[in-house]
């Protein structure tokens, strides 16, 4: 599933209490999609990390009773679900990571919702997520029953329009999110090694936005964009940002509309198609509009979507109104 779906698919998931197991590449959003799904929902969430965990947090501890008995307490977390008395999403983190015994214990809960004599409480939804043994992201694999107590068995993808509009919403760089549009490919390039390198995902590439968001100075881009995604992702962008610098400026193009410059470069036409949706707004879209006209339709298109998600009031101007209604198969 690509990210939106898998969403709205926890949503309902949430809704009716089915346990869900998530897998995919290392950083591609799994956790960020979980936790966006239960604020959706209005549920709590409890992250649990199965891997530095022992079967006891998930059994309670044993306590001796007088009788020469004993019972297996439940604290800390098993303590939230037994006692939740709202909506609750329990998320399993890195489950594939976990040992054997840990596993075991976790999938007491999924099967009866009942551990030791003590009842998960009925607010309570299981999410679990794991890499991949592909990954090398130390999955030794998930036992058989355990996989089987899951409703459903769901790998998320990467989409590079599920990205975009998370980035606008979550203010990374214009730059970014325009060469993103123009190598795509880059969003997703990850390579599992034992090697101490980064390589491009959702993850990698988030970490450079938000360095340059931060202000990072410009001599040291190639190395810290190297550390965070990669050689590969770290020449491409440098290179794209030296573009970008050149481009003509967005006012210039709001003022004159009909006579600036249309770059030529495929990659210069993404730069300034994202530059021109960031700064859209209901003053300027109708000069925006005439410059966009003169784009390729591909280009024109990316910069009203990106323009939309960022600020949806302008959906009910004249100026989108017309530009979209012979454009409406595409801009949908």
């Amino acid at each position: 599933m690509k990210p939106t779906a898998l969403s709205e698919y926890l949503d309902f998931a949430i809704t009716n209490n089915f346990p869900v197991l998530i897998t995919g590449k290392p950083g591609i959003g799994k956790s960020d999609i979980v936790a966006q799904a239960a604020t959706g929902s209005d549920a709590q969430l409890i992250i649990s990390h199965p891997v530095v965990s022992d079967p006891t947090d998930y059994k309670g501890l044993p306590f001796p009773n007088k009788n020469g008995t004993a019972d297996f307490l439940p604290f800390g977390e098993l303590q939230q679900i037994i006692t939740a008395k709202k909506k609750t999403v329990y998320f399993l983190d890195d489950l594939g990571q976990a040992s054997p015994s840990v596993q075991a214990a976790c999938m007491q809960l999924l099967l009866a919702r009942r551990i030791n004599g003590h009842k998960v409480s009925d607010q309570v939804t299981f999410i679990a997520a794991t890499n991949r043994k592909q990954d090398k992201a130390a999955v030794t694999g998930m036992l058989e029953p355990v996989k089987s107590r899951f409703k459903t068995i769901q790998e998320l993808e990467t989409d590079t329009d599920d990205w975009v509009k998370w980035a606008l919403i979550n203010d990374m760089p214009t730059e970014l999110i325009a060469f993103i549009r123009f190598r795509p490919e880059l969003l997703d390039n990850f390579e599992p090694t034992k090697e101490m390198i980064n390589s491009a995902s959702p993850r990698t590439v988030a970490a450079v936005g938000i360095q340059q968001a931060a202000g990072l100075p410009q001599k040291f881009e190639y190395d810290v964009f190297k550390g965070a995604a990669g050689d590969a992702f770290a020449t491409e962008y440098v290179t794209f940002l030296k573009l970008f610098r050149e481009l003509p400026s967005v006012d210039e193009i709001i003022l004159n509309p009909h006579k600036a410059p249309v770059p030529g470069e495929p990659g210069a036409l993404y730069a300034i198609s994202s530059a021109l949706a960031r700064k859209m707004n209901d003053d300027n879209i109708g000069s925006i509009c005439t410059y966009l006209d003169r784009l390729p339709v591909e280009n024109s298109v990316a910069c009203m979507k990106d323009a939309e998600t960022r600020d949806r009031t302008i959906c009910s101007t004249r100026a989108f109104i017309e530009w979209t209604k012979d454009k409406s198969g595409i801009i949908m």
